[in-house]
């Protein structure tokens, strides 16, 4: 007879290679999230308190770079196509490392945060849709409210001090990652108008010659840097978005290791541009693209036109809706079941979460209603306050569960034998069931030594071991 299979655990306990790179990644993206999360606050300042005047909109249209090179951008276009180019770079290099080493290595593993991206996708352009065509709005704008934007999400996390155990952090990394995915698709696919095949052409063999000197084991950023750029500069020209570009040589780096190597080149590089990215790249794209005219009837605005209510909705309604039924949905067609220590009211509580839609969403908003400067800056408003939103529900939600979640990270963090690795990782291992034995052994007898010194010096204090009977009162 054939043993019964166990059923498959949703958000199980990470392995510990897995557990560590989430948990490094985490904690810069965390770090460069209060940057995104402080460059938006500035950006809101800059662009409505009286005592700065026009000087945002000056700074965001200044000009520069070389016009021969078709290059003479604004502050405001060089932050969205050339410095998110860089946070397009790394989002590569983490699709490629799920991809060969990560949770989308394993076709089941990878269902259920594909299936919940997706539906996370799906849904808000769905909701946005409906909206619209209901409205009388225009359609430009569906894939506003598709994206989740991790960096704001963890900020949001920090500043609130909620402790989410490490799988659904996890889940929350890796559904980003697919999310990053499927909007660089739409970017490069929706939002393409016109081509210059010789640029194209020209960023293509670029390419091949990044690959092959990748293949060659040729190091130096001296090599990679100026081949990049010249890379970008070619995307950029050949009307494609620019950030494509990033995202290319990204997939192309090698995240698996081989015999000898601590860490692949891809991670490697990643550790490098990740804190560039998160700490420079994205926030300056956020104060210079998050500046827009915030009053009470433009905030009322945001409510009854149909564009800005369906980003609203889509990233508030539409993404919680989406990722929680595609979680759900794959659980049960899967048969797999909820791990022990969670509850469905979690993942409703993380999809929340997961409609904070700031950076990408800010892009896709400049790109849908390009050329219609009114109606990006009500767009970006309407990302703003959807984005705030779903935050205040998520902080809602996560608080109730809070005590639960620390109990569950502390659980996560006990390293008892002190051997740098969490206990919950070396249960099988007899030798660490031999070490938590000898430390309890040596302070049971630190205790016993401390309890006979106390009862010695007790019956030190009286002579002879005990009371004299004359001492009571005549």
């Amino acid at each position: 007879m054939t043993a019964p299979r166990t059923p498959r655990k949703v958000f199980g306990r990470l392995s510990l290679p897995e557990r560590n790179y989430v948990a490094e990644a985490l904690r810069t993206e965390t770090v460069g999230g209060v940057l995104l999360l402080l460059a938006a606050i500035a950006a809101l300042a800059w662009a409505n308190l009286p005592a700065f005047g026009d000087s945002y909109e000056s700074v965001s249209h200044f000009h520069f770079g070389p016009e021969a090179l078709g290059l003479n951008l604004s502050v405001a276009h060089w932050a969205a196509d050339g410095l998110l180019a860089i946070f397009f770079f790394v989002a590569g290099i983490e699709l490629k490392r799920e991809l060969v080493a990560g949770d989308l290595k394993d076709p089941k593993a990878a269902a259920l945060p594909v299936v919940a991206a997706l539906c996370g996708m799906a849904v808000p352009a769905l909701v946005y849709t409906v909206t619209n065509t209901a409205g009388g709005g225009s359609l430009a704008g569906w894939a506003v409210p598709t994206a989740t934007d991790i960096a704001f999400a963890l900020a949001v996390l920090a500043v609130i001090g909620t402790s989410l155990p490490s799988a659904l952090r996890a889940f929350l990394l890796t559904l980003a990652v697919v999310d990053d995915l499927f909007a660089i698709l739409i970017i490069a696919v929706f939002f393409t108008d016109s081509l210059n095949f010789a640029a194209l052409g020209g960023a293509v063999v670029g390419l091949v010659v990044f690959w092959l000197l990748l293949r060659q084991g040729v190091r130096g950023w001296y090599v990679y840097v100026p081949l990049g750029l010249v890379i970008w500069g070619l995307m950029y020209n050949s009307g494609v978005h620019a950030t494509i570009a990033g995202v290319a040589m990204g997939l192309m780096l090698r995240c698996h290791t081989r015999e000898g190597e601590e860490h692949s080149p891809g991670q490697h590089i990643e550790h490098l541009v990740r804190p560039l990215s998160a700490g420079l790249a994205v926030p300056l794209f956020a104060l210079f693209s998050a500046g827009v005219s915030i009053s009470g009837g433009a905030l009322a605005d945001v409510f009854t036109k149909p564009e800005t209510l369906g980003v609203v909705l889509g990233l508030v309604v539409g993404k919680t809706f989406g990722i929680f039924g595609g979680t759900w949905l794959t659980a049960r067609f899967t048969r797999a079941s909820l791990s022990d220590d969670l509850e469905w009211a979690d993942v409703f509580a993380v999809a929340t979460l997961a409609g904070i839609g700031f950076t990408v969403s800010l892009l896709i908003g400049e790109l849908a209603f390009e050329g219609d400067a009114a109606m990006t800056d009500e767009v970006k408003a309407a990302v703003l306050t959807g984005s705030v939103v779903a935050a205040l529900l998520a902080t809602v939600l996560l608080k109730i569960r809070n005590a639960k979640y620390r109990k569950l990270t502390e659980a996560e963090e006990r390293d008892e034998d002190l051997s740098g690795v969490p206990d919950v990782y070396e249960e099988d291992d007899p030798a660490y069931h031999l070490r938590v034995a000898a430390i309890y052994e040596k302070k049971a007898a630190e205790h016993r030594r401390i309890a006979e010194e106390m009862e010695a010096a007790r019956l030190a204090e009286v002579p002879g071991g005990a009371g004299d009977e004359g001492d009571g009162p005549a």
